[in-house]
């Protein structure tokens, strides 16, 4: 976290998009982490309100906590095992939607090789030698005078990829502490960037089940 980072966790009951015996979907809020953080002051998070409300609750993946939208867990260690292989395989499909600075082409591909950039993490950039394989594909849905709304399919699960990658092509996600500047940062209150759906193949069966949130930018 930076050093003048106050975490104040937006409050409110969960946001429950679907339950049964193996999944529970949740619309996770901006400003709130997935996981607990290292301090005792970031101990609330996604993670923690879902096992208070549902205790069997398994953690499969996370989003970065300026995020919101689509977060899943398991109900069950069957479940847990087969979603993370999923993820891990890359036999989940995920899109995001995104307020970016300037006017980017209407479509296109991104891959850059990320790493962590150590002296100033959680921060990523691009390495081209060391860097691990990142692919991004993005379509523009709109466009404003100053912005554009993007729809963004990462094909696969880097740390801060949608953030990185569009600022390497000159387009920063609008409201990112992190990586936009000025006019671009200032923009908005939030990160406008959200995990609009999630497909994957149910646990049980099999059956492709897709789940959505809608965007609230």
């Amino acid at each position: 976290m930076p050093a003048d980072f106050t975490y104040a966790p937006p409050t409110g009951p969960l946001d429950v998009l679907h339950l049964d015996d193996d999944l529970l979907v949740l619309n996770k809020p901006s400003g709130l982490l997935s996981v607990p953080g290292k301090a005792a002051e970031h101990a609330d998070c996604l993670e923690s309100r879902a096992k208070a409300a549902y205790p069997d609750a398994l953690l499969v993946h996370r989003l970065d906590m300026d995020t919101s939208g689509v977060m899943i867990f398991a109900m069950n260690k069957g479940a847990q095992r087969h979603l993370g292989l999923q993820f891990e395989r890359r036999h989940t499909q995920k899109t995001y939607e995104a307020l970016v600075w300037g006017q980017p082409a209407d479509n296109g591909e991104v891959d850059l090789p990320l790493i962590v950039d150590w002296p100033n993490r959680p921060l990523q950039i691009v390495d081209q030698e060391r860097g691990k394989k990142a692919h991004t594909k993005w379509e523009v849905v709109t466009r404003e005078a100053h912005h554009a709304r993007v729809r963004l399919s990462p094909t696969t699960g880097r740390s801060h990829q949608l953030r990185v990658h569009m600022l390497a092509i000159g387009h920063p996600i609008l409201g990112d502490r992190f990586y936009a500047k000025g006019a671009a940062l200032e923009a908005t209150p939030r990160l406008c960037l959200h995990a609009l759906t999630l497909e994957l193949f149910h646990p049980d069966g099999g059956a492709r089940v897709s789940f959505h949130s809608p965007c609230p930018f």
